[in-house]
């Protein structure tokens, strides 16, 4: 007789209850609260933040605190540097980090601009990796920055990945704030763009994301064609023009871009 095979998956394909861990959920959903503010915060905040009793907030920044992820005073918590290691078991593990990094280098030296590697999580994309000329100092494109996919070159790219259906269907349901006084938000004209960008293989999007910079990228493919990142160039509006970023920056993205290709699986 043959035993049925054992799945962890309900038939609708979601995990089944007790394969869900909810106080682990609820510790990494703290963690990300710390992000909401840039000094310390009290427990009541902290607990407002991540949507937590206080009590259980209370738990838990106790265990983060004895991992060596948080540390207090008696009164205010704050994450510490440990905190990092979480984020560099992502990039050292991560095979288009690796492939990148010495492209991104390379694009940052031939344009002397910033060159920036972004990959698409939920409804942002998220810069990964970078590459800078020392001329140019910037805080806006640090590793782990994140901004709403929408309104920036990376993330238009990394949308043009989806078919014309789902596409429509995620631009309508998703949050579309105007950042800047040039963001296109009405999901009609962002389904035009983004499917004609597609076509042409790149994205430049001017002044959309921040007020005085622009930015032009393209996909980035594995071996199979499919999309699984996208790189860019960055500049200050007073630094570049649109037609120059189309001249100079587009063939040396679109180089580098195929040029790894056949190197990620």
């Amino acid at each position: 007789m043959v035993k049925p095979k054992r799945t962890d998956r309900r038939p609708d394909g979601e995990p089944r209850a007790t394969d869900f861990v909810e106080s682990l959920d609820r510790g990494l959903r703290l963690l990300q609260a710390f992000g909401e503010r840039s000094s310390p915060m009290t427990l009541s905040e902290i607990a407002a933040l991540a949507g937590l009793p206080r009590a259980t907030a209370r738990r838990i920044l106790l265990t983060l605190a004895h991992g060596g992820y948080v540390a207090s005073d008696g009164r205010l918590f704050a994450p510490t540097p440990h905190v990092l290691t979480l984020a560099g078991s992502y990039l050292r593990s991560n095979q288009i980090v690796a492939v990148l990094q010495p492209v991104l280098d390379e694009i940052a030296i031939s344009a002397q601009e910033i060159g920036s590697l972004a990959v698409l999580d939920g409804d942002d994309v998220v810069f990964i990796a970078r590459g800078s000329p020392t001329r140019i100092f910037s805080g806006g494109v640090d590793i782990g920055y994140r901004l709403p996919a929408f309104c920036t070159a990376v993330g238009r790219v990394l949308l043009g990945r989806l078919g014309d259906a789902e596409l429509k269907t995620r631009l309508g349901a998703m949050n579309r704030e105007a950042l800047t006084p040039q963001t296109v938000t009405d999901p009609k004209r962002l389904l035009s763009a983004i499917t004609a960008d597609r076509v042409r293989g790149y994205s430049l999007v001017d002044r959309e994301a921040e007020p005085h910079f622009r930015s032009i990228a393209v996909p980035v493919k594995r071996y199979d064609g499919a999309v699984v990142a996208a790189i860019n160039i960055g500049a200050h509006v007073d630094r570049i023009s649109t037609d120059e970023m189309i001249k100079r920056f587009l063939p040396l993205l679109r180089e580098q871009a195929a040029n790894v290709t056949q190197r990620l699986v």
